[in-house]
């Protein structure tokens, strides 16, 4: 009978843990491109507001943000967001900002999608940066007509587009303002020009696709600004956290913020530039009023 000399191989520890590794980064890396980048979520904040009307109090607000329309954005995924918005039964719908990603190719069937959308106080929206086609803060355009006719199929889909301008939004003879501003990188937002004349106790809501913007208010009433911009990072990596965003975007990068005397909400956006989130899925924001 001849003695069994085989040996049990024990990995090496460093070994197991590299696999490990691998293993997890892999299906971290299939997830953020596969499920998260289309997979909404929506989320339900109480905005307190000084001074407002008992008639606006419960008054919904639905916020949609960076579309980023393009091939490379499923129709059938920005239709699911659109159903989910409709859902919500929001007073009021509000867009802000990068309907498309680049060029002009887009914006016609961008638009024919957000004709759907509908609302009791009406459908409302502000262009962004890549609308302006402008990709930094240096304002350099590539399409430079491009704003203008993202904003003419928005006007002919129903939806209005507010541009450094005030609407007063009335119910039972009580008013609320709401404020649309151009995009910051523009170089054509205008808070004095927008809020010019407005009565100061009369609560205002504010669009503005760049957090950012905020800064620019000064002694201005802002009750709450609703941004877009920074995709959340798109990515908040464990152990790295939202890494593509620089210190200025990290200060107001996705949530609900309190800055001084005004309330300010950046949504994480609906859309993508490339197909990958992380941390950071795609949101459908429906903000209530709530009487202070």
């Amino acid at each position: 009978m001849s003695e069994d000399t085989s040996r049990l191989i024990v990995p090496h520890p460093f070994s197991v843990r590299a696999a490990h590794w691998v293993g997890r980064t892999w299906a971290r890396v299939s997830y953020g491109r596969r499920i998260e980048p289309t997979w909404l979520e929506i989320n339900r904040p109480d905005i307190p507001i000084l001074e407002l009307p008992t008639v606006f109090n419960n008054f919904k607000i639905a916020q949609l943000s960076d579309i980023h329309g393009g091939h490379h954005l499923p129709d059938d995924y920005l239709n699911r967001a659109i159903d989910s918005t409709l859902a919500e039964q929001s007073d009021l719908i509000t867009l802000t900002g990068d309907f498309i990603h680049k060029g002009y190719r887009h914006v016609d069937s961008v638009t024919r999608m957000l004709e759907r959308l509908r609302a009791p106080f009406g459908v409302f929206a502000v262009l962004g940066n890549h609308d302006f086609s402008v990709r930094n803060a240096t304002g350099f355009r590539r399409h430079r007509g491009l704003h203008a006719a993202v904003a003419a199929a928005l006007t002919d889909a129903g939806i209005r587009v507010l541009r450094n301008e005030s609407i007063p939004l009335e119910r039972d003879g009580c008013l609320i303002h709401l404020t649309g501003l151009d995009d910051l990188w523009s170089g054509e937002c205008n808070p004095d020009l927008a809020m010019k004349d407005l009565c100061p106790r009369t609560p205002r809501i504010l669009l503005a696709h760049n957090p950012q913007t905020i800064h620019l208010l000064g002694e201005h009433r802002c009750d709450l600004m609703l941004s877009g911009h920074t995709h959340g990072g798109q990515i908040n990596w464990p152990g790295l956290g939202r890494f593509f965003l620089g210190r200025k975007g990290r200060q107001f990068a996705a949530g609900l913020y309190r800055h001084l005397d005004s309330h300010l909400y950046v949504n994480k956006g609906v859309g993508f530039g490339w197909r990958f989130r992380f941390g950071v899925r795609p949101e459908l924001a429906v903000l209530t009023l709530r009487k202070q």
